[in-house]
């Protein structure tokens, strides 16, 4: 998956890192980032892949606070990806 899909009512996107550890740094960041937000995402990892999952659950939709995390997350991963 090479960009974010709508699934559900929900963006969707998998990212795939070097190996397990990489995984887990982008997840650290993504919570730090989500913690600041009081927005909160779903993650699932599996080894090296993380999907992530947005949406804004109080309201059972996407709105634009699920855009400004995904753009914070889109930051985070490219810092990895150097």
């Amino acid at each position: 998956m090479n960009d974010w899909i709508i699934i559900k009512n929900r963006l969707v996107k998998e990212f795939i890192f070097k190996d397990f550890m990489e995984s887990v740094k982008f997840i650290n960041q993504v919570a730090e980032e989500a913690e600041l937000l009081n927005h909160h995402p779903t993650l699932i990892n599996t080894y090296n892949k993380v999907k992530v999952e947005l949406w804004t659950h109080t309201v059972d939709e996407i709105t634009e606070l699920d855009y400004l995390l995904k753009e914070k997350i889109e930051k985070i991963n490219s810092s990895l990806s150097k």
